[in-house]
């Protein structure tokens, strides 16, 4: 118990010591805080955000579609011989590059052979002629003997019947002299037979002299036609783009040897997007809707093109002219521009020529209504910066077309906003502004 009594009095004296400290180091804690100045407070000044804008004023605008394609010239030509035989003369310039004007001769087949060939047919129309005119005379002659042997005819049948009746009645004359008058008669008539048959064949025979004319005439033709084409001449003025010939070259009917661009008539095909096509791109109403079958004719609207090598420099105009194909694996629908004339209109000194790479502009329809705003304006999420006052909101847009470095939206700003133009990289709602003058 003495033990017991002995422990309890040192652990008392510690939890009263313990106890003190702590009760001494609050006080002492609390007289120190009181003793302490509060801080000063500082105001905060909040940071603007320094930015150009735009205020934006709905307008109409016309759609300009952009597109790019190589110029292909309309008329190009393989020049082949038509009949065979050895070149005996050439043009002097006929070398790939040069410009030779229309009729010009590319170069001369001997023609030695064809024109006795057409001498030959020449020679048997003559003949064929003389023929049909000697059938027509003796068809006239035939015509007027045969009146005669009528004649004939006649008077020897009235000789052999009188005759016949005076021996028959009053047996004048003999036998014998009746016989022979008998015989004359069918002799004349025999003759009149011969001769009628032969006068109804001469039109028969004059029919198939005028078809053998006919063919003699073809012959010639033929003939002339070959000796011409001895005389190769040039279809149009044009460049010589390709030629493979050489003077005492023997030639054959078929062989191309030469080959011609006309120049001054060329079109550009330009595959379009075809949704781009189908909301902007201008078409003729159809004459007949009932039958169409393809798209309708394109407006023949001025188009600008312009040389990918100097966009700055040369520029054409050309004319929309029809819809080629449509490709359904890139859904494109290639169109064609026509150049009638493709004269520079600026100061370059370069033609538009085959296998220039071009871009074209083409009018489209015209957007109703739309708010133009740089590209950089609008971002990737279709929304736009706008300040109210001085403060920044964030508006979600309907983008109606991208073109160049314009957007153009269709709702979700109005007109009389103000549309930030400087750019933001994820800048805090309704953040203080500093509007800048442009």
């Amino acid at each position: 118990m003495a033990a017991t009594e002995s422990l309890k009095k040192p652990i008392m004296t510690r939890v009263v010591v313990g106890s003190t400290i702590i009760f001494t180091g609050i006080i002492s804690m609390l007289v120190l805080a009181n003793m302490k100045e509060p801080p000063a407070e500082v105001q905060v000044n909040e940071t603007k955000t320094r930015v150009e804008t735009l205020t934006v004023q709905p307008e109409d605008v016309e759609v300009t579609i952009k597109g790019f394609g190589e110029v292909i010239a309309l008329n190009t030509i393989n020049i082949a011989p038509e009949v065979t035989g050895k070149l005996v003369r050439i043009h002097p310039r006929l070398e790939i590059g040069q410009i030779i004007t229309k009729d010009e001769i590319l170069f001369e087949i001997d023609s030695r052979d064809y024109l006795a060939g057409q001498e030959e047919a020449l020679a048997a129309v003559l003949q064929t002629k003389n023929a049909i005119t000697r059938l027509k005379q003796e068809f006239a002659i035939s015509k007027s003997r045969l009146k005669a042997l009528e004649r004939n005819r006649d008077l020897a049948k009235a000789e052999f019947m009188r005759n016949k009746q005076l021996y028959n009645d009053n047996g004048i004359g003999t036998q014998s002299e009746i016989d022979k008058l008998e015989q004359a008669y069918n002799t004349t008539s025999d003759q009149v037979m011969q001769l009628n048959q032969s006068i109804t064949t001469y039109p028969l025979r004059i029919k198939e002299s005028e078809y053998s004319l006919r063919s003699a005439n073809a012959r010639l033709s033929r003939a002339k036609a070959n000796l011409d084409r001895c005389i190769v001449k040039a279809p149009f003025s044009g460049r010589l783009k390709s030629v493979s010939v050489e003077a005492g070259q023997y030639v054959t009917p078929g062989q191309a040897i030469v080959s011609m661009v006309d120049d001054s008539a060329s079109e550009l095909h330009i595959p379009l997007d075809s949704i781009d096509a189908q909301k902007w791109l201008q078409f003729n109403s159809p004459a007949n809707p009932d039958h169409a079958v393809w798209f309708h004719s394109l407006q023949a609207l001025p188009v600008v093109i312009r040389w990918t090598e100097d966009t700055d420099g040369h520029t054409w105009e050309g004319i929309m002219d029809r819809v080629i194909n449509y490709d359904k694996q890139t859904r494109t629908l290639t169109v064609a521009v026509r150049v009638e004339k493709p004269i520079s209109r600026t100061n370059g000194v370069l033609p538009l020529v085959e296998g220039m790479f071009c871009e074209v502009s083409i009018p489209g329809k015209t957007m109703s209504q739309v708010i133009r705003l740089p590209r950089w304006a609008v971002s990737f999420r279709n929304s736009v910066f706008i300040a109210r006052d001085n403060r920044l909101k964030t508006l979600p847009v309907e983008v109606l077309r991208i073109q160049n470095d314009e957007v153009f939206v269709k709702s979700g700003i109005s007109a009389g906003d103000q549309v930030i133009t400087t750019r933001l990289v994820d800048p805090l709602e309704n953040s203080l502004l500093e509007i800048i003058e442009p």
